[in-house]
């Protein structure tokens, strides 16, 4: 959800291949482990709709972009947002020498790269139907990470979806993520799924259950392969604060989560991602990921701060960008606590 991607068709339920019918009737005759996963997720994706029937189209692995900050010198200005909302009091204009705090020394960060993994699609055009785990979807991610030399570290932010992807990386390469920052995120315990704290929304609002469509791209007797969400539902459930000007190029550019990484249990170690500094950003007019349920994720794994927006959506980098870029700063800023 909220992945500001370029579209891409599909086939819906109706519209399903007679070969994709073959290849499901053929697989319902397997036995053993790979029938097994299927009924599991037919089974998720029965308490996922309860009852509803879905559609939609394809979508695309994860791939996060690294912007390095950079002390710019004389030259042409920042360039400046297009929207026309009205700029609150709580969230002011500022100009960009005021954005960061005059005494802040970026020499004494831990590091001053941060990177920013978005709730879905990345720009990678890989067809989201053959998406088939997490390590597969975050794939981008990790390899960026992979790539870092020894001494390098970054800070991890992930929104929506991208708090899964981001503790996956975590476990994978703890001494690489100096902090790790939920943005109304995923923060998943040990042997649990992203499906699992879905299925909570519906319980709290219901619009998840009301606004979402899955996608079989292999037949409707075959497990669902991603989530989509319905256009109309899209600024009720995702930006209810957000510019109109903002919401009308992310609903034409979002695109499903494939289906398979939601589902999957993430085994998190406290050797390995339980090392990581975790921070938690809430934002109080969630629709997607309600304040309650934000704050149900950190009474179950608190993180070392707990940090809010007032006022912003699901969406913070839209409803409420200069207060998001503040609480950014002052978590890079943070020093560990020293032990007493």
């Amino acid at each position: 959800m909220g992945a500001l991607m370029s579209c891409m068709s599909g086939t819906s339920p109706s519209d399903s291949p007679p070969q994709a019918k073959r290849r499901s009737s053929a697989s319902s005759r397997r036995g053993g482990k790979a029938a097994e996963i299927d009924e599991q997720a037919l089974a998720a994706a029965a308490a996922l709709v309860l009852g509803q029937r879905g559609g939609g189209g394809a979508f695309d692995r994860s791939a996060s972009v690294r912007y390095a900050a950079k002390r710019q010198q004389q030259g042409p200005p920042l360039p400046r947002s297009s929207s026309t909302r009205p700029r609150s009091l709580a969230d002011p204009e500022l100009q960009p020498q005021h954005l960061l705090a005059k005494e802040l020394n970026t020499k004494d960060l831990e590091t001053n790269i941060i990177v920013l993994v978005h709730g879905g699609s990345g720009i990678n055009s890989s067809d989201t139907n053959k998406i088939s785990s997490l390590s597969e979807y975050a794939e981008p991610l990790t390899s960026y990470l992979k790539g870092l030399g020894d001494a390098e570290k970054v800070i991890l932010v992930g929104h929506d979806f991208g708090g899964a992807c981001i503790s996956h990386a975590m476990e994978m390469f703890p001494s690489k993520v100096a902090k790790a920052v939920f943005l109304c995120a995923t923060m998943l315990t040990n042997g649990h799924s992203a499906l699992d704290i879905f299925q909570q929304q519906m319980d709290t609002n219901g619009m998840l259950q009301k606004a979402q469509e899955l996608v079989y791209s292999n037949g409707k007797d075959r497990p669902p392969t991603a989530i989509n969400i319905d256009r109309a539902s899209v600024r009720d459930l995702l930006f209810n604060q957000s510019p109109a000007k903002d919401v009308s190029l992310a609903s034409v550019s979002m695109r499903p989560i494939p289906f398979a990484p939601v589902m999957e249990k993430l085994t998190l170690t406290e050797g390995n991602y339980g090392s990581v500094r975790r921070f938690f950003v809430e934002t109080t007019e969630d629709n997607a990921i309600p304040l309650s349920l934000q704050q149900s994720m950190c009474v179950s794994n608190p993180p070392e701060k707990v940090l809010r927006l007032k006022g912003s959506d699901h969406a913070p980098f839209f409803s409420r960008p200069q207060a998001l870029h503040k609480t950014l700063v002052e978590i890079a800023t943070l020093p560990r606590a020293q032990a007493s």
